[in-house]
């Protein structure tokens, strides 16, 4: 019985693949000539990968025809402190018998005895690549041996090498090696590769290695040239790598390419972005706009994406929508991209409601802005604390850490100044280099409260050698969001960290706006925040007199609610008040106005 897909198939290759079932495979070979010569002779034939389980004893279990990338496997038993007893061998059309990043991970997830590629070309054999089960410390690792000719594969004695594990396994307390150890690859500068290191530090992704290549052109089949691949390949193996991270958005086709020569996972800045955004996520609003981008940004790459779509590997990239079918397609993601959106919508409108409500009581609006990790949340928090309102109940500090994309929820408290004016402080995500247009334009909802406010205060990390470069990106995304014209304070956050050239270097080349040096988490220069926020924020309320009869006192209720008193006395002909107005209050009670 052969499984996976056979439609299509003459039945003849069935037949031949049939016999399989009838060969006796020596038990400490991993491989023979006739049964090697049987699946590269079918595969160039159908263009498919065939796979062949073989027991210990040498005897098929199953064989399965797959698509031009990857075949089902069977299910197979895996028991705690021990090795499958089943050993899998399969072909790769392409060519290229190097093990994928899939075969790796079934190797380790199932505990196979050996898994073992062979590379066809038009129906001929290229070469062999075996993995097996290692352990080094108390974690399973794959250990590759190849490519190499038929030969010294079945010159591979491979049952003291079982043996030795099985019986590892069962005195240590072995786990799966499920840590993603990344070699990092650009084109444009060493700055912009340190923060994607940053970047994968903040999916607990250990680089191993970074590569720089200087071009002025993204190369259209491998991004970066095609010798450069092959460096980054032995670079991989040596290091035991099992992840790539390139600097720029990859196509679908550079992502399939560059899987096919390097045998592993590879993924872009734009996945490692989403993929902090959706483990960071915590609200329902942000969870929306997170699965929104991904889903735009997957439904262009469905034809190119391998491992990033695939569910057997795990780790980073395939949370979220693409963990769900490996099939699922664009009719589908059209469909939940419809519903995602007529859900921000509703939030939208929601926020929409919450604004006029503020705009109609005349609370000034303030926003954070600035490059991930300046210190926003941590100052927010310090400013809520020093200048919460009387009556307002105790709420939950906004998450802090040293970290990229720390807040992704948007949260909004009032506060109020030295001057008694109330405002609301608004805490925004952070932007970053190369921030996906996607997120951007999911995140529009969100990001609206910019749009919207009366005064930017723009966090700098002062302390960060590229603290100009990210002030120019904020400013970017600012533009983009059609917020560039609004009033700014320019923070100069961490100066306890920084030197004094580097401050003194902002402060020379943005001397036309408002610079304040401040540092949130050690309470410095707060308080003068907090006055120069008062200085340059738009007042648009009057001041006035007003003596209001005590036949009248309703009218002193309505001042209460609707304005800012400054004093209130209680004379002879009636209640003396000195307040705080808008237009439509100042027009309302002009009579009483003294």
């Amino acid at each position: 019985m052969i499984l996976g897909n056979i439609d299509g198939i003459r039945k003849s290759l069935l037949e031949k693949l049939e016999e399989i079932y009838e060969m006796k495979i020596p038990k400490y070979n991993i491989i023979t000539e006739e049964l090697s010569y049987t699946i590269c002779y079918v595969t160039g034939m159908i263009n498919r990968e065939v796979s062949v389980v073989i027991d210990r004893r040498g005897n098929v279990v199953s064989v399965a025809i797959g698509d031009s990338s990857t075949v089902e496997l069977p299910l197979i038993d895996v028991k705690e402190g021990k090795l499958a007893g089943v050993r899998i061998v399969h072909t790769h059309p392409g060519g290229n018998s190097r093990l994928s990043m899939i075969d790796v991970s079934a190797l380790i997830k199932l505990k196979l005895d050996c898994i073992t590629a062979v590379g066809v070309k038009e129906g001929n054999m290229t070469d062999i690549t075996a993995g097996f089960c290692s352990v080094q410390g108390d974690l399973l690792k794959p250990e590759i041996i190849g490519p190499m000719s038929i030969k010294k594969a079945m010159e591979l004695n491979f049952i003291d090498k079982i043996k030795y594990i099985q019986d590892t396994i069962k005195i240590e307390n072995i786990k799966e090696d499920n840590s993603e150890r990344a070699i990092i690859v650009g084109i444009e500068s060493k700055e912009s590769l340190e923060e994607l290191e940053e970047l994968a530090k903040a999916c607990n992704v250990q680089c191993l290695h970074s590569v720089l290549q200087k071009k002025d052109k993204i190369d259209t089949a491998f991004y970066v040239g095609s010798g450069k691949v092959e460096e980054i390949n032995l670079i991989r193996q040596s290091l035991s790598a099992n992840l790539i991270i390139f600097d720029d958005e990859l196509t679908g086709s550079q992502v399939r390419n560059l899987e096919e020569i390097l045998g592993i996972k590879v993924i872009d800045r734009t996945t490692l972005i989403l993929e902090i955004f959706a483990t960071r996520a915590r609200t329902k609003e942000a969870k929306i706009q997170v699965e929104l981008a991904q889903l735009k940004y997957r439904s262009t790459r469905l034809m190119g994406l391998g491992s990033v779509m695939s569910r057997t590997g795990g780790g980073i990239g395939t949370r979220g929508p693409g963990e769900k079918k490996l099939e699922i397609d664009r009719r589908r993601i059209r469909e939940r991209v419809y519903d995602l959106t007529k859900e921000l919508e509703k939030v939208r409108r929601n926020r929409e409601t919450q604004r006029e409500k503020r705009s109609n009581q005349n609370i000034p609006k303030i926003s954070l802005v600035g490059y991930t990790n300046a210190g926003k949340s941590t100052l927010r928090n310090k400013l809520c604390s020093m200048a919460a309102p009387n009556d307002s109940v105790k709420k939950e500090n906004v998450f802090e850490a040293d970290m990229l994309f720390a807040t992704l929820d948007v949260t909004t408290r009032a506060i109020v100044l030295p001057d008694n004016r109330t405002a609301t402080l608004t805490d925004t995500v952070g932007f970053v280099r190369k921030l996906p247009h996607d997120l951007v334009e999911a995140f529009k909802s969100t990001l609206e409260e910019v749009i919207y406010s009366d005064l930017l205060l723009h966090v700098i990390d002062t302390s960060n050698e590229n603290a100009l470069v990210q002030i120019e990106a904020v400013e970017k995304v600012l533009e983009e969001l059609g917020a560039g014209d609004k009033p700014v304070i320019l923070v100069l956050n961490k100066i306890d960290k920084a030197s004094k050239e580097e401050i003194n270097c902002i402060k020379d080349k943005y001397s036309s706006l408002y610079i304040i040096e401040i540092s949130a988490k050690d309470n410095v220069n707060l308080d003068a925040l907090l006055e120069s926020i008062c200085n340059n924020l738009p007042n648009n309320l009057k001041k006035v007199e007003y003596i209001i009869p005590y036949s009248n006192q309703s009218e002193v209720a309505y001042l209460h609610r609707n304005s800012k008193i400054d004093e209130e006395k209680f004379l002879e002909e009636g209640t003396k008040i000195v307040a705080e107005v808008d237009d439509i209050t100042y027009n309302k009670y002009l009579k009483y106005k003294v």
